[in-house]
């Protein structure tokens, strides 16, 4: 039985991540493990338990009111959301002493810039949806009455 490999190049990367996720695994349960698997252990307990049904639930609705067209409101809807979820703690102020001293950086404009991605992501999947809706309709055959 022959295991199959990648090339030299994706071997490197496979090897070069490995390392990299050990070292930051040593460095994160370096200080508090036991907050820290809390966190882990909490946090997939929170999205399995919560936020999945919530999130199915409302993809089941949109699907049913959009149609064929939900990808248009899926797609930015989710990465708008995934932003939110990462940087949560400063779009909403919560951490901003903390984050001043630990990185030298203003804490401030985070909504706004939050809000401006957001409101590129619905724009340019606005724009994609008109595109392909007037090359379709150009597509088409016209309707014989």
């Amino acid at each position: 039985m022959r295991i199959p490999l990648g090339s030299p190049l994706q071997l490197l990367l496979l090897v070069c991540s490995f390392a990299l996720a050990g070292y930051a695994g040593v460095r994160l349960l370096a200080g508090d493990r036991f907050g820290v698997a809390l966190w882990f252990v909490g946090a997939a307990v929170v999205h399995d338990v919560v936020l999945l049904p919530l999130y199915a639930a409302a993809d089941r609705a949109l699907v049913k009111t959009a149609g064929r067209h939900v990808m248009y409101v899926r797609v930015p809807a989710a990465l708008s959301l995934l932003l939110l979820l990462v940087w949560f703690p400063l779009i909403s102020g919560r951490v901003a002493d903390r984050y001043a001293s630990a990185t030298g950086l203003s804490p401030h404009g985070f909504l706004a810039r939050w809000l401006l991605v957001t409101a590129v992501l619905f724009g340019g999947s606005a724009v994609v949806f008109v595109v392909r809706r007037r090359r379709d309709t150009k597509e088409r055959p016209p309707a014989v009455h």
